[in-house]
């Protein structure tokens, strides 16, 4: 297994890098953080859109009964929507066997970018390690990690989670199963260098910042936990993200794409 880390979607060259490739899109703060802790509650589905008016378009040819409309720009909720990005907003109470649409600053558009992929699932610190038990059991010739990044830039967060995701792969195959491109490998130590207060280390990022200037110190801390317990791993699957059951898919390949 190959596996490198992207920082931003951009520096995804063309199309026939994700073709073969197993794509793990990451969105710290907040975007796949918000879709597993919407899956953990119940959430049926979650419907990604890039823009805003393509969210609203969705959720009306859904049906209001069954859809919830959420996002935000420039980390502030939509308005209009039913909820933004933030976590705490995903309860069972409001989100139980709803389908989500959701159209993020960051998250969403790299999401669409893996739509060439083979394979994509969403990662965060939240689902790390089961993100890599899911890749070890699987064992894809090449496994990408891409970060969405914070309006065009690289994100520490999303690094982070990166080099999580690679520092639990590395105890669950021998050295010889997977080989590191200097990405990958430095998305590892950064991990390892901030692994003891990555709490702290999301708040002093950029987007961190942002979001605490926002009053949103509460996201910062919840998107900083490493392993929750029960987080799942969302598979794209179609237009849709549902998490992954084993049961479902016992070793089975899935196409991603987009509609």
């Amino acid at each position: 297994m190959n596996i490198s880390v992207k920082c931003t979607p951009a520096m995804i060259a063309s199309e026939s890098e994700l073709r073969h490739a197993t794509v793990v899109v990451i969105d710290v703060l907040r975007a796949t953080s918000t879709i597993i802790t919407a899956l953990m509650a119940g959430a049926r589905e979650v419907i990604p859109a890039v823009a805003t008016d393509e969210a609203v378009a969705i959720a009306h040819r859904l049906g209001t009964d069954r859809t919830i409309l959420c996002g935000e720009r420039d980390a502030i909720k939509v308005q209009g929507f039913h909820l933004g990005n933030s976590p705490a907003e995903y309860t069972p109470e409001v989100v139980l066997g709803k389908t989500i649409v959701l159209t993020t600053t960051n998250g969403t558009p790299a999401l669409a970018r893996a739509r060439h992929a083979e394979r994509g699932i969403c990662g965060a610190l939240l689902n790390a390690g089961e993100v890599a038990r899911y890749l070890a059991r699987r064992e894809p010739d090449e496994l990408l990690l891409l970060c969405s990044g914070t309006n065009g830039g690289s994100s520490l967060e999303d690094m982070l989670a990166a080099g999580a995701i690679v520092a639990e792969l590395r105890t669950l195959l021998p050295a010889e199963r997977f080989s590191l491109t200097d990405g990958a490998r430095g998305a590892m130590m950064l991990f390892d260098d901030l692994r003891d207060d990555l709490a702290g280390a999301l708040a002093s990022s950029d987007h961190g910042r942002r979001l605490a200037g926002l009053g949103l110190e509460a996201d910062i801390r919840f998107c900083a936990q490493l392993n929750m317990k029960d987080a799942p791993v969302p598979v794209i699957d179609g237009s849709s993200i549902r998490p992954y059951h084993e049961a479902e898919h016992p070793g089975g390949r899935m196409a991603t794409r987009f509609i």
